[in-house]
């Protein structure tokens, strides 16, 4: 018997590829389909907030597919256990005492990974407008992709903008959440892939997606475009400025988890009342709690009342923290 998670069929590729890229899908075992549900084998308890059980799956017959397999036995038990992967490309990050053999990582990971094209290495998240520092280690062609997530395709450029593949689950989550006729804000919006995934699964009445990139502004036009979505409304500039001319929201998303906490003022102040915000922060885990109570007795004391309703814990950030989502509720 295998431990499985069951995914709505709209959902499947985009947790597979999460699952992947996180080193926690199950290789040896063939995903099966139920109805409207994939049944996806794991490697873990759980994943999500999706159901879990065992069943019996078929076993797969294939080639290496662990691509440090192809790499010299002395480094194996170094090389990286996960990567992101955005359309036909992948981003890995590789550790200084690992850089001589960078190419060959590239290399290997390619004969892995029959649809991506291109690999490249991580060199983090730079400057103001969250682009990555990116080096092409193996394959060929631009880094432009399109990445399918949800039932949607985006296309996105990760040497240009910032786009995570890894909030699958976080943009599905909050589609769930949201009621006919919403209107939202995205603060920090990238390439609209929130908007893009709430438009498919919901029926919002405004999602006002705003970033300062200009970059991320031209994708969210080809990607509204692509996808035939008429709610999403396109905005270039400063979000803690651009959010005065519009409207009061249902919701705001805040994914921008350095420095979000910093605009939650503003966003408070654009929330209706029952209204929540999504704000994402990466914190120590020791201190989640305590410091987040503190910014919102801060909020409170500027007159804008509110409680947090839910904390999730997205991601593994250090050793010692994490990304977290906290919903806030106005009062």
């Amino acid at each position: 018997m295998v431990r499985c998670v069951r995914v709505p069929k709209a959902e499947g590729n985009s947790v597979r590829m999460s699952l992947k890229a996180e080193g926690l899908l199950d290789l040896d075992h063939r995903i099966a389909s139920e109805g409207d549900s994939l049944l996806i084998p794991i490697l873990c308890a759980s994943y999500g907030d999706y159901a879990t059980e065992e069943r019996d799956l078929e076993e797969i017959e294939h080639q290496e597919t662990d691509y440090r397999m192809f790499l010299p036995e002395e480094i194996r038990d170094i090389l990286p256990n996960s990567f992101d992967c955005i359309g036909d490309l992948i981003i890995v990050k590789i550790e200084d005492e690992l850089l001589q053999y960078k190419h060959q990582i590239g290399e290997a990971l390619l004969k892995v990974n029959r649809n991506v094209r291109l690999v490249l290495m991580d060199g983090g998240v730079k400057g103001e407008l969250r682009i990555r520092e990116l080096e092409p280690i193996a394959g060929s062609g631009t880094t432009e992709t399109r990445h399918k997530e949800s039932g949607v395709t985006m296309i996105t450029d990760p040497a240009k903008v910032y786009f995570n593949p890894r909030l699958a689950t976080e943009r599905m989550h909050v589609a769930s959440q949201v009621k006919d006729g919403e209107t939202i804000i995205d603060m920090f919006s990238g390439v609209a892939p929130f908007g893009l995934v709430v438009c498919k699964h919901a029926r919002p009445k405004v999602v006002y997606s705003i970033d300062l990139n200009h970059d991320a502004y031209e994708f969210m036009k080809r990607n509204i475009e692509l996808n035939k979505v008429s709610e999403i409304v396109p905005m270039e500039g400063d979000a803690a400025v651009a959010v005065k001319d519009l409207p009061q929201a249902d919701r705001v998303i805040m994914n921008l988890p350095q420095i979000a906490y910093r605009f939650l003022d503003v966003a408070l102040s654009k929330t209706k009342k029952g209204g929540v915000v999504h704000m994402h922060r990466i914190m120590e885990r020791d201190e989640a709690d305590a410091l987040t109570e503190q910014l919102l007795d801060e909020m409170r004391s500027k007159g804008l009342d509110c409680h947090l309703s839910e904390k999730r814990e997205l991601k593994t950030y250090s050793p010692s923290a994490s990304v977290y989502v906290f919903d806030v509720i106005r009062d």
